[in-house]
């Protein structure tokens, strides 16, 4: 009955349609791609020395900076190579402080 009672042109659905899209765009999408950015320009500023939290908790110092990877020493001079992908922006040396 109420579906009924919602007349109106396909202009109208079209409209809402694309007033929806942009809500999700500006709050959800937009804000995405802002972190995304953000976490790329603190991986490729990493460098020697610098304190960092891997994204499975593992604390450590960077002792060696590679393309894709850095080599973190932890605990007792183990050093593990890991991925830059694998380093987390929290922490004491991570953006959001």
């Amino acid at each position: 009955m109420i579906l009924l009672q919602i007349g109106g042109s396909g202009y109208e659905s079209l409209i809402m349609f694309g007033m929806i899209f942009a809500v999700m765009y500006f709050f959800m999408i937009r804000p995405q791609i802002k972190k995304q950015k953000k976490e790329r320009e603190y991986r490729s500023a990493l460098q020697k020395g610098d304190d960092v939290i891997t994204i499975g908790g593992i604390y450590g110092k960077i002792t060696d900076v590679k393309e894709d990877a850095v080599v973190v020493e932890v605990h007792g001079g183990t050093k593990l190579k890991i991925a830059k992908t694998a380093v987390s922006m929290t922490g004491e040396s991570g953006i959001e402080k």
